[in-house]
């Protein structure tokens, strides 16, 4: 009886704890979750990503924040009262928290959420080991894919040193770091031998790199090199910002045809009144400038950018003049956010919260209404164009996939209904036969 009971206090004591990450919020917090996967699993737990509580047997949950605005707040807040009350039907043991909302407000969180078994910031890697009996260690590759295996995001810089009045990112992440290049060539190589063929370059700010470390923009530098390394079929590059645009890496991307046509650049508006009091440091002309120049040199380029309506001192007439700049360029690709008032950025201490949130919306809505019927012209002029297209994933009857021009979990998919069996990450051809405002429809060649 004795050797049955010391049986079942060893088995408890040696039992592998099994650790599931949620992940909110953008791609670079997936990046962060990755690496923290990668550190858990080489220390000995068991680790998942967003996997079913029940079904992976949870022990920890570990919740990967976002604090940017009002809306990802909420989301994040919300997310951990539910786990508590997962905690609370004695499904999980305990509820880890970190990330850029902890980073904010951890202070606050701690005393509001008691619950919540450990807080950490969004660069507290070494304390979280630590919280977990472990130690930090140089693994290569050095995350755990939780894309599919055929595309990765390759982040190369955290924190920002823009001052735009109504971002809280630079409060919460610090001063733009690069990483060298050597480094982040390495890591793609790693990431090749793991079978990615697509690489996303991601940061707060792509155009800013390497002004720390190499004291000029390194952008260009760093593309042409990481499109020489065999094995990388696409890269991308995500979050480029349009004051000092390090216009030589265009000549990269027209040079390279492994570097996708494509350049996502968050522009927020183009009323000269409201671009100076977003300090966007930047003009309308030299926005339509700007512009140009991506057409201009680097053909059948698509572009996708971001906006942002409602903010303090918005008037008619610079929502006009957004309207027309829309109708006017034609973007392949947009978004649109709502202003948020975030405490302690230069509009929440300088500005009142004055364009009202019915206002807000609204705006919104026009503006999206308005692309919706761009994206449906822009789509429908593809009908009968072969595109090249990595296949992502099988739903239903379709495989789904995406052109060069359409980064993941954003942008347009293209739908393929096709009698042959079509191998998830390899590349295909296929004829464009139907389109709507947001897919493209197509058949194998």
């Amino acid at each position: 009886m004795l050797n049955i009971f010391l049986f079942e206090i060893l088995k408890y004591a040696l039992k592998v704890e099994n650790i599931n990450i949620l992940t909110l919020g953008c791609s670079k917090n997936r990046v962060d979750s990755e690496v923290l996967m990668k550190q858990l699993a080489e220390n000995g737990y068991n680790v998942a990503h967003e996997a079913d509580d029940l079904e992976f047997n949870t022990d920890i949950i570990i919740i990967n924040t976002c604090g940017f605005i009002g809306d990802a707040k909420e989301e994040s807040i919300e997310t951990i009262l539910n786990y508590i009350e997962v905690k609370e039907d004695g499904i999980i043991d305990k509820i880890i928290v970190f990330g850029c909302l902890s980073e904010r407000y951890k202070k606050e969180l701690k005393k509001e959420i008691p619950e919540v078994d450990a807080w950490f910031g969004k660069f507290e890697l070494a304390e979280m080991l630590k919280y977990f009996k472990s130690k930090e260690k140089p693994f290569i590759p050095n995350r755990i894919l939780t894309t599919p295996s055929h595309y990765a995001y390759l982040k190369i810089s955290e924190g920002c040193d823009r001052t735009c009045s109504f971002c809280a990112i630079p409060l919460i992440t610090g001063k733009h770091k690069s990483k060298t290049i050597e480094q982040l060539v390495a890591e793609t190589q790693s990431l090749v031998k793991m079978g990615v063929k697509e690489i996303i370059l991601i940061a707060q700010e792509l155009s800013y790199y390497g002004i720390d470390i190499y004291k000029k923009q390194m952008l260009a530098p760093l593309m042409d090199e990481l499109a020489q390394i065999q094995g990388v079929e696409w890269l991308r590059i995500h979050y480029t910002y349009p004051a000092s645009f390090p216009f030589d890496i265009l000549p990269v991307m027209a040079k390279h045809k492994n570097i996708c046509n494509y350049m996502d650049i968050a522009l927020q508006h183009i009323s000269n009144n409201m671009l100076s009091l977003m300090k966007r440091n930047v003009t309308k002309a030299e926005t339509y400038n700007l512009i140009s120049e991506f057409r201009k040199q680097v053909p059948n380029i698509n572009l996708r950018t971001t906006l942002l309506v409602g903010h303090p001192g918005e008037t008619e007439q610079d929502f006009e003049e957004l309207k027309q700049f829309v109708k006017d360029i034609r973007f392949e690709r947009l978004g649109v956010f709502e202003y948020s008032h975030e405490e302690q950025t230069y509009a929440y201490n300088n500005y009142n919260d004055d364009v009202p949130a019915d206002v807000k919306a609204a705006r919104a809505a026009e503006i999206m209404d308005i692309q919706q019927q761009i994206s449906l012209e822009l789509n429908t002029q593809k009908i009968g164009e072969t595109c090249k297209v990595l296949i992502d994933r099988k739903e239903g009857v379709y495989y789904i996939g995406r052109t060069e021009y359409d980064s993941p979990e954003v942008d347009t998919e293209v739908l393929i209904n096709s009698d042959k069996k079509l191998q998830i990450g390899k590349f295909v051809f296929v004829k464009i036969i139907d389109a709507d405002e947001f897919d493209l429809f197509a058949d194998t060649i």
